[in-house]
């Protein structure tokens, strides 16, 4: 089952996460993070720069464009942080991101 639903063509509401591990909210202070997401092929569809909204709590976010949405489907996405150490962990490891746009009625 997916966790974020939209419809085809839609860019209004961002999909957002706060991320974290088994010690709770991570910090993102200084890093960057990237938004993936791919069909289910495996052809990368997005591979853009997500915003930190909230370093301190971890909180995410992915402000769709119009070429990430114009084909429905199930998809699958992660957001990948590189540390200000040069670290990189993906998140969520234990799993995918479940997106599936769907299609509009006209």
């Amino acid at each position: 089952m997916p966790d974020f639903y939209l419809k085809r063509n839609d860019t209004k509401e961002p999909i957002q996460a706060t991320l974290s591990d088994q010690a709770g909210p991570v910090d993102l202070s200084g890093a960057t993070v990237r938004f993936h997401m791919k069909d289910r092929r495996g052809v990368v569809v997005v591979d853009a720069d997500a915003e930190v909204v909230t370093a301190a709590s971890g909180v995410v976010r992915y402000q769709w464009q119009a070429e990430d949405t114009e084909a429905a489907g199930d998809f699958y996405a992660e957001w990948e942080v590189t540390f200000a150490s040069g670290a990189v962990q993906t998140f969520p490891n234990e799993n995918d991101i479940g997106i599936r746009i769907m299609a509009d009625v006209a």
